[in-house]
């Protein structure tokens, strides 16, 4: 049943109450959030017991701004919740291309994330029992096991192969375009592989740069996605405006390949959209997955402030969920505030693209 965004709301605001109960109980809590609870954190202490005074969700505002750097660093234990202790962890990497990275331990959040996002994709496009290509970073991430399960939730093999954003990024520092364009091949070369291999491949995920080199080497050699059996791909990447996508569906995905963009990390889970309309002008409004993260578009000047619909703004993340409990959290990116759909009962946003703060000094779209 859908929503209302009153209904939405006042779930979300439910949703608040348990999760931080959750992690300030000192049975089953996080020790990074109990600690600061108890004045026993170096980096954080509380002045205020959230177990009494945080009612709404508009109450997180309590806790001020989540510092970057909290999650630089170990000891990677002090977010594991102690009631989930003793489950197997993964640790995975979150930014962080050069230096220490953020990193966040998850227990089960990425199959949840990605099995919500499954009930998103069209079955026509994306046929369930159907093989999967993992176009993407590896390593550390957590995108290439959560689409791993992605295809196995949705009963099919994911076929994943290698690739190294730390490396991409030393490249580019270097100015050695050179050897850039040999790994990007590199990478195209092994799905090229994967795909001549006789798997029956009909979904994938792929970045925009990646999408766009693999259109390039199969029109190269004389296929297509189409030819090659691909009929739904999803999509992720703060570079893809409705500008790209309206190139890569007219000029070589045509009618016949849906494309299901999403905008997300690995706090966020995956803010998912359809496929832009061509009597939309191809815009691309995301939803984050509410209640277990939400997307606010903030003033430029006023974090505690949010946009009009249709105003510029920065993005502030919150992730609520029993695992990991991040209030208020200032993305590198901004875009446009969305009024609620009808089938996204709460703001979207629209237009993302690096937060013009950081914008000289963030490379976007390594891979």
């Amino acid at each position: 049943m859908t929503l209302t965004p009153q209904q939405a709301k006042e779930k979300l605001d439910a949703h608040v109450r348990d999760i931080v109960a959750w992690h300030f109980n000192p049975e089953t809590g996080s020790p990074f959030w109990v600690d600061a609870a108890a004045g026993k954190n170096p980096v954080l202490k509380l002045n205020f017991d959230p177990r009494k005074e945080v009612k709404c969700f508009d109450d997180l505002k309590k806790f001020g701004l989540f510092e970057d750097d909290w999650l630089r660093g170990g000891p990677a234990r002090r977010w594991v919740p102690r009631a989930l202790a003793n489950k197997p962890t993964y640790i995975f990497e979150t930014g962080g291309t050069t230096g220490i990275p953020k990193s966040r331990v998850v227990v089960e959040d990425h199959w949840i994330d990605y099995e919500q996002f499954s009930a998103t994709l069209p079955d026509k496009h994306f046929p369930k029992g159907s093989n999967w290509l993992m176009l993407g970073p590896s390593g550390p991430r957590r995108l290439r096991l959560a689409v791993e399960h992605l295809a196995q939730f949705r009963g099919g093999i994911c076929f994943c192969l290698d690739l190294d954003p730390r490396w991409v990024i030393k490249l580019i520092k270097k100015g050695w375009m050179e050897h850039l364009k040999a790994y990007q091949e590199h990478v195209i070369d092994q799905a090229m592989t994967i795909l001549s291999a006789g798997h029956d491949i009909k979904c994938a995920f792929m970045t925009p740069k990646l999408l766009d080199a693999l259109a390039g080497r199969l029109e190269k050699e004389g296929s297509s996605f189409t030819k090659a059996g691909i009929t739904g791909i999803f999509c992720g990447g703060t570079e893809m405006t409705s500008q790209w996508i309206r190139f890569a569906m007219e000029e070589y995905l045509g009618p016949d390949v849906y494309i299901a963009p999403t905008y997300g990390n690995t706090l966020m889970g995956l803010a998912a959209s359809d496929q832009p309309k061509p009597e939309e002008d191809y815009k691309i409004c995301y939803y984050a997955p509410q209640p277990r993260a939400t997307i606010e578009v903030v003033d430029f000047d006023d974090y505690n402030k949010v946009v009009p619909y249709g105003a510029d703004g920065r993005v502030m993340l919150t992730t609520l969920t029993k695992e990991l409990f991040i209030p208020r959290f200032m993305e590198r990116d901004e875009g446009v505030r969305e009024k609620p759909s009808a089938k996204y009962p709460w703001d979207g946003i629209s237009g993302v693209k690096p937060y013009r703060g950081f914008a000289a000094t963030t490379v976007v779209g390594v891979y």
